[in-house]
Formats: C-alpha cells, sequence, structure tokens
C-alpha cells in the first residue's frame, strides 16, 4: 500500500496546501536574497567594467587573466546572450565557454594559440553588441561619468540577478527540507551519521549502516545499462531503528519547485534515478520524494505511474509510513 501515489482524491487538497507553504517560505527569504545577491553582483559588475575599461577593452589578454567577468559581459550585450548564443555567433568551441562560465577558468589544456585566437572572437562579439542604451559612453566615445557607470551597473546587476539568486534560492530550500527531515528523524531517536565520533562507523558505505542513523548526499553505486559503474547521489539515506536483516537503507529525494512548468520538465529524473537503484539492488529499494512546492496533477500521475512515491513536506510526520 501507497503512501500517497494511491489516494489521487488527496491530491488537489495537497498541492494547494504544498503551494501555500512554498510561497510562504518564499515571501519570507527571497526579498532578503535577491537584496544581497543583488548588492554583491552591482560589485562584481562594477569590477568588470573596471577590467575592461568601460567595455572599451574585452581583448584576449583581460579574458585570459580575467575569466569570471564573461557572465557580466553576457548581461551587457542587446540582446542579452545566452551561453549557447554566444558559442554561436562567436564560433568558438563551447568546452571554452562552458568552462569561463562554470568554473570561471579557461581550459589549461588548451592551445596557447587557439585560446588567444577564441577570446579574441569572443572579446570581438560582446564589444560588437554592447548595449549603448545602457553603457552610453560606447556610442559618444567620451570617458564615462561615475553616475553613468553606477547606472550602467545597476541595470546590468538587475539582468544578472535572476539568473543568480535563483539558484541559490533552490540550494536554500533544499537545505531547509533537509533540516526538516533530520528534525523530524532526530525527534524519534536518530542520529546523523555525522555526529557520531567514532571514525569507523562514520566512514562505512551506505549499505552497511548502523540501525537508526541516517546521512545526507550519500554516494551509492550504480549499474548503467553499458555495464559501466557510477556514483549517483542520493539526498537522504535512512536505516530503520528496527531494521534487522536489512542491507540497504530507505532513500528520500527531497524537491522542492517554484512553479508548475520546470517540475514537468524534470520529472524523468527521478524515474531513471529509482531504475538505477533497482537494476543495480533489486525491486525491494525504498525510494521515495520529499515535495515542497509546485507539484501539480500531471506530476504526480506521471511519478506514481512508475511506482513512485511521495510525502509531503506540510505532512511530514507520513515518514512513519516508511517504517521510520
Amino acid at each position: 500500500m501507497g503512501v500517497n501515489r494511491d489516494k489521487p482524491d488527496r491530491w488537489k487538497e495537497d498541492i494547494a496546501q504544498s503551494v501555500d507553504m512554498y510561497n510562504e517560505w518564499f515571501m519570507k527569504f527571497a526579498p532578503q536574497t535577491f537584496r544581497e545577491t543583488r548588492v554583491e553582483t552591482t560589485k562584481a559588475v562594477r569590477r568588470t567594467l573596471s577590467i575592461t575599461d568601460n567595455l572599451r577593452n574585452v581583448s584576449a589578454s583581460v579574458l585570459r587573466q580575467n575569466p569570471e567577468v564573461l557572465p557580466t559581459l553576457r548581461m551587457a550585450t542587446c540582446p542579452p546572450l545566452a551561453v549557447d548564443r554566444l558559442i554561436g555567433l562567436s564560433g568558438v568551441s563551447s568546452h571554452l565557454v562552458k568552462t569561463m562560465e562554470k568554473k570561471r577558468a579557461v581550459p589549461p589544456q588548451m592551445n596557447k594559440s587557439k585560446l588567444t585566437t577564441e577570446l579574441d572572437k569572443i572579446g570581438q562579439v560582446i564589444m560588437k553588441m554592447s548595449d549603448v542604451d545602457i553603457c552610453v559612453w560606447l556610442e559618444s566615445q567620451k570617458t564615462p561619468t561615475r553616475t553613468q557607470v553606477r547606472r550602467a551597473s545597476t541595470i546590468i546587476a538587475d539582468r544578472l540577478c535572476g539568473s543568480v539568486a535563483n539558484p541559490i534560492i533552490r540550494n536554500a530550500q533544499e537545505k531547509r527540507q533537509l533540516t526538516a527531515i533530520s528534525a523530524w528523524l532526530c525527534s524519534k531517536g536518530y542520529t546523523h551519521i555525522d555526529d557520531i565520533i567514532d571514525d569507523e562507523v562514520s566512514g562505512r558505505s551506505f549499505d552497511s549502516m548502523s540501525q537508526g542513523t541516517f546521512s545526507f548526499r550519500t554516494n551509492v553505486p550504480v549499474h548503467l545499462e553499458n555495464g559501466k559503474r557510477v556514483n549517483i547521489p542520493v539526498d537522504v539515506a535512512v536505516m530503520p531503528l528496527q531494521a534487522r536483516n536489512r542491507t540497504l537503507p530507505i532513500f528520500i529525494e527531497a524537491k522542492s519547485a517554484g512553479d508548475f512548468t520546470n517540475v514537468n520538465k524534470r520529472r524523468k529524473e527521478e524515474t531513471v534515478k529509482m531504475s538505477q537503484l533497482k537494476n543495480t539492488y533489486g525491486k525491494e529499494v525504498s525510494f521515495t520524494l520529499f515535495l515542497c512546492g509546485y507539484f501539480d496533477s500531471g506530476y504526480l500521475g506521471y511519478e506514481a505511474a512508475e511506482g513512485i512515491d511521495w510525502i509531503w513536506e506540510h505532512r511530514i510526520d507520513d515518514l512513519a509510513h516508511l517504517g521510520l
């Protein structure tokens, strides 16, 4: 018998309560996050303008020494450029651009001559497409005033804030969910593995956890269809207090969403993870979602059809139905 997947008559009410819970948290958390993000982002924009002589020098040398400025430069163009669009316009390797974006570095093994050529191409695209309505000094070719630079920095920072703040909000929501699970488990007598002093115990693998312990972001080895063995992360692994002959913990995946669109784009992720776990460890693997936010009937129906159950955060005591 399932916890929630076999009770569609409750889905509508649960969806409404889950949305309300997420929105209440967002209203309290998001404004502060956006303010803090805007302050830090504005500082980064002003630094980028300073490094590039207010966008008048986006040379290969500047980009090589300061690869972290690329996200800001993309937002200083008209229109702002997505990563893939910049790659297409400049004709450079996607590896170069994505390394600069994600690692704030240039590929260390890349041929120096090729690197210079490709960085030059990126710089040319940025300078050619710089937004002269924001950076008004570029068209007049005059030295910008402090007011002009400050105004341009604020506008560019606003463009950056959404892309920078959203991951921060997602990470904070995940942290809050894990804290809620931890508090619930501890109230039932469970112990987080990191709180166990014994190095031998804390160093055990997921399949040899002691009764009444739990861990976060645990790597679990699985076999892929091509025969390769890889580690997949699972948000929570719990070995029940009453586990006797159990060798595998109960796995829980924390999921939150601020809109209905993205969850339906990502709903296959959980199915793939569950399939990998069951193909490796058998059909008795316990894999459950912990949901908060915008999860509609389409999403729930898809997961239920795939045999995946879930616990709503607003009804966290349902965790007891997992045998915890």
